[in-house]
Formats: C-alpha cells, sequence, structure tokens
C-alpha cells in the first residue's frame, strides 16, 4: 500500500533518518515510537505528502486515502459538531452529488455512445462512493462522535461553544468517519476519558478495517491496538513485530547485544593497533603490518546509540503528616449557571483520607473528578459541608490550569527559584536537569515552551518543597512512556499521599490502593485497586 524505500530526511543541519526504509501494508497496526526530535511528525507528514523526502523515494498505491489526525486541528468555526464531522469526508458528500446528477442525466434522451460514456462514469463514481462508506455517512459520524463522548444532543451545537479538548473530540471524530484506507494517528488519547479511550480501542478492533499507524503515550491503549512497532531513533528506522511491551523488551535484549558486540570488537581492534604499534618500524614485520592496517580500516565500527534521555523524578523524604490527612463531612459542589441556578457537582461525601494512601479519582469526562480535587486542594470553596486538612499536612498541587497560570515572561529557571528563593543556583539547576532541561534550556522563557515542557516545569515546582500529600490532575498528559514509567515508580515509592485523576489505565493499575468514583453527583469508595474497581463496576 505505501512503500518508503531508502529514505533520508534532515531538517537544517540534524539528520533525522538516513536510507530508511519500512512499508505500511493493508490492515497492519502499528505503533510509531520514538524520542521527542527524533523525527515521528516529519514521518506522518511524507506520508501524506505534506513534506518530501531529500533522498529515497515513496510508493503509494493509487486511489488510496489517509487520514490524519494531530495535535494541531486549526481553527473550527462556523459548523455544528455533526457538520464538522461530515466536512472531513468532504470528496464523499461531492461524490454523491456527482451520483445524483448522472443519474438525472440518464433520464434524458442521448445517443448510445454517450450513454455508455456516462454509464461507465458512473459506476467508476459509485464504486468509489462504496469504498468510502458513502451509504452509512451520516450514522457513522452520528455513532463516532457519540462514541467519543458527545451525544445527540450536543451534535448540532456550534463547535466554537466547545473547549479545546473537545474539539479535539470533534476533529478526530472526523477522521475516523472518513474511515481512510490508511489512518495515522498522532496522540489519539490525549483528551479522551477512559470509556472513550476504551471505545476507541473496539472501533480500531471492530469497525476499522483499513492501516493504522499511530502515536501514543498510553501503554495500555498501544499493547491493545498495536501488532508491531516502527522505532524512530538515532537517525534510522526500526521495525520490530509485536505490542509494545515485546517492543521494548526486544529493544533491550538488542542493546545488550550492541553492547557486547561492540565490546568485543575494541578488544580485537586494541590488539590489532597493539601488533601495529609494536612492530611498525620492523622491516621484518613490514607485510604484517601493512595487512593489519588495512583490515582495521575496513571494518565498520558497531556504534552505541545514546540512551534516550527521561525525567529522572525523585521525591526527597517528606515530613510525616498526621495519620488523617483529609477529613470530609457533607462535602460538596455546585457551579452558579449563567441564569442564575446552580448544577450540583457532587454532595454528601464523608470520608477520611488516611496518610500513605494512594487513591484514584475516577469517573467520565465532566463527571466533576477536577472539581473534587479543586475542593481538596482549597483552590475552589466547597457548597456545601466541609474539608479539613489533618495536623502536619503539606499539600503540592499539579493541574492542567497550573501550566496557564505560570508567568510567560520568566525564565524556567527564574520560576522555580520563585518556588525556592534560598536555594542555590546549584540545587536549582540539579532539580532541573532531573527533568530535563540542562545548560541554556534553563533560561527559555515560559512563553516558548511546548506543553510537554509547560508541565515538566510545574512538576519541577512541585517537586522543590517537601510536600506530604499529593493531590494531582492528569500528571502524565504530557510525558511520554518511559517518563510515565519514572513517574510511577517515584509516586510508588513516595512516603505520602496521593489522590490523583489520570486515565492512563496501566498507570493507575500499579499504583492505587483505593478508588473513588464520581457518577451523577454520587461518589463511591471501592477499597481495594484498580483492578478492584474494574471487576466491581464490570468496566473493560
Amino acid at each position: 500500500m505505501i512503500h518508503l524505500s531508502n529514505i533520508t530526511k534532515q531538517h537544517g543541519s540534524q539528520v533525522l533518518f538516513r536510507e530508511a526504509s519500512f512499508q505500511i501494508l493493508p490492515g497492519t497496526r502499528t505503533g510509531l515510537v520514538g524520542p521527542n526530535g527524533a523525527g515521528k511528525t516529519t514521518l506522518f507528514r511524507i506520508v501524506t505528502g505534506e513534506e518530501e523526502v531529500d533522498a529515497g523515494e515513496m510508493t503509494l498505491a493509487k486511489k488510496t486515502t489517509i487520514g490524519y489526525f494531530s495535535q494541531d486541528i486549526g481553527d473550527m468555526r462556523g459548523r455544528s459538531a455533526l457538520q464538522e464531522v461530515m466536512a472531513v469526508s468532504a470528496e464523499t458528500v461531492r461524490l454523491a452529488a456527482e451520483l445524483k446528477q448522472m443519474e438525472e442525466q440518464m433520464g434524458l434522451p442521448m445517443s448510445d455512445d454517450d450513454m455508455a460514456s456516462l454509464l461507465e462514469r458512473y459506476g467508476s463514481a459509485m464504486e468509489e462512493f462504496e469504498h468510502r462508506g458513502g451509504y452509512d455517512l451520516d450514522s457513522r459520524a452520528q455513532e463516532v462522535l457519540t462514541g467519543l463522548g458527545i451525544g445527540p444532543d450536543r451534535f448540532h451545537n456550534p463547535v466554537e461553544s466547545f473547549s479545546g479538548g473537545w474539539r479535539m473530540r470533534v476533529a478526530l471524530a472526523g477522521i475516523l468517519t472518513l474511515q481512510p484506507d490508511v489512518l495515522l494517528l498522532d496522540e489519539p488519547t490525549n483528551h479522551l476519558d477512559v470509556e472513550s479511550i476504551i471505545w476507541l480501542e473496539e472501533w480500531l478492533a471492530n469497525e476499522f478495517t483499513g492501516a493504522l499507524l499511530m502515536t501514543s503515550h498510553d501503554r495500555d491503549f498501544m499493547n491493545r491496538v498495536v501488532t508491531r512497532v516502527i522505532e524512530v531513533a538515532n537517525k534510522t528506522v526500526t521495525t520490530y513485530g509485536g505490542n509494545y511491551d515485546f517492543y521494548e523488551k526486544e529493544r533491550d535484549i538488542r542493546r545488550e547485544q550492541l553492547i557486547a558486540s561492540h565490546k568485543r570488537q575494541q578488544e580485537m581492534l586494541a590488539k590489532e593497533e597493539e601488533f601495529i604499534a609494536r612492530f611498525a618500524a620492523r622491516a621484518s614485520h613490514a607485510a604484517q603490518v601493512q595487512s593489519r592496517v588495512k583490515k582495521i580500516e575496513k571494518i565498520e565500527r558497531i556504534e552505541i546509540p545514546p540512551e534516550e534521555r527521561v525525567v529522572r523524578f525523585e521525591f526527597a523524604a517528606p515530613p510525616r503528616s498526621g495519620d488523617d490527612v483529609v477529613v470530609m463531612d457533607g462535602l460538596g459542589k455546585s457551579w452558579e449557571q449563567p441564569d442564575g441556578s446552580l448544577q450540583p457537582i457532587f454532595s454528601g461525601v464523608t470520608g477520611v483520607v488516611k496518610r500513605l494512601s494512594k487513591i484514584a479519582v475516577v469517573g467520565v469526562n465532566g463527571a466533576g473528578k477536577s472539581t473534587f480535587l479543586k475542593v481538596l486542594a482549597g483552590e475552589t470553596d466547597p457548597s456545601q459541608g466541609s474539608v479539613a486538612l489533618g495536623a502536619n499536612v503539606e499539600l503540592g498541587y499539579f493541574s492542567q490550569h497550573a501550566m496557564e497560570i505560570l508567568d510567560p515572561k520568566k525564565t524556567i529557571f527564574e520560576t522555580v527559584q520563585d518556588v525556592i528563593p534560598l536555594a542555590t543556583i546549584g540545587v536549582i539547576r540539579n532539580l532541573l536537569g532531573s527533568f530535563l532541561f540542562q545548560g541554556d534550556d534553563v533560561d527559555k522563557r515560559i512563553e516558548n515552551l511546548s506543553g510537554g515542557e509547560k508541565s515538566r516545569v510545574v512538576l519541577a515546582t512541585l517537586l522543590a518543597r517537601p510536600v506530604n500529600f499529593l493531590v494531582l490532575d492528569e500528571p502524565t498528559n504530557h510525558l511520554d512512556i518511559r517518563s510515565r514509567e519514572i513517574l510511577l515508580n517515584a509516586l510508588d515509592n513516595f512516603a505520602g499521599t496521593v489522590i490523583l485523576v489520570s486515565h492512563d489505565r496501566h498507570f493507575l493499575r500499579l499504583l492505587v490502593d483505593r478508588v473513588i468514583e464520581v457518577d451523577h453527583g454520587e461518589m463511591r469508595l471501592y477499597e481495594g485497586d484498580y483492578d478492584y474497581y474494574l471487576s466491581k463496576t464490570h468496566h473493560a
């Protein structure tokens, strides 16, 4: 279907890949992985034709439709959510209009030759229309929107009325409704809740018949969807059979084998060079010396690729809090609507959060999870009841909103220094280094950072203070899989209390020991880990 042969691509002086080859074959499910900046997005753009290769070639089967979902969804306005989804399938809509026009023409008198020509064009258009799923386009669009959490009551809402995260869902729905031959998905789960992620997994497994190439920081999603992995790293592209877990194990095995081969080669070269140095001045050994010089000149040197840089989280030992970290009594929260009425978010929550608990707060988007965390963190006042922190509790709060209130004009260094003003330059630089901000990076202004970089800055400010109660709202959103693993390990070893919201099921499964579910204003406590919660609620 799509073949990339010996392609080379560079941006400026940076070589992304050299003489790389891979294929996207019909029906394959492929995960695209690699460190930030390695060239994953560039590969997507090459496949879509937005960028050209510097050398090599890409061949594409005729009439192959490609759908590309990226994090840059552009400007959406002037349509309803459903119309926006349908607009992505503009060619299908055009074919429907063309078929209707040709059907009307068939009722008009014309010569046999003209009728034969018209029937031939009609047959080709009909074949293409059916290939694109034209007959059920409208019902498919509605089904996909609903699956992604936008129900019939919001189909006709102006797309401008949706938040950024919900507009992402509309854009994703458009690409899925297109049902292309090749589906390119760049982080499709970033703005989805667990229910929508599970729906997308099932849709890709049962409804989508084309080829898939995707990136994702969600390990569970990758493991359940992909059957092979393409790694973009160290100026090359490497294909692995299997899911993400298999890729990770196989990559480590290959690296160990490469290190062993490199060691053997270095030992051999050292012996040859020692012989050359020892006998270079002796005429009796001249032929042997020259032979060995030629031999080592021809040897292709084995290179050990640098290890991928990852965030190094390590929480300092926090001060001990009291056994009762949070005490809630009849806790509730309502938001005032434009008409003055109150919309209840949750109510009647009574209970105690004990020291060293690791608790997940779960529920569909809009259920009130983030609001509950805000109330616990003191970011907003409760509408009913009370919430009180226990003795010696030092709270640290992470949210996506915290990224928005960073001072855009301050540097990374200044932002962290504001939190720990008495710390030395060395201490601050070491802290920032653990979050991959090294050298001149610390002088970058906040306004010039990506979402992932801002997320790391907020986590760094959280780590700078000796907190013993962490309230975390989607802390993994902008972190890659390996950085998520390191954060997971750090939180697992954290000698304090954690309450968090996350849609990363792998993260929740390995971390939490209790689950609070928010559902239609009610809160239910499950006295067990995430798998226990899933078994009790019959979630996938």
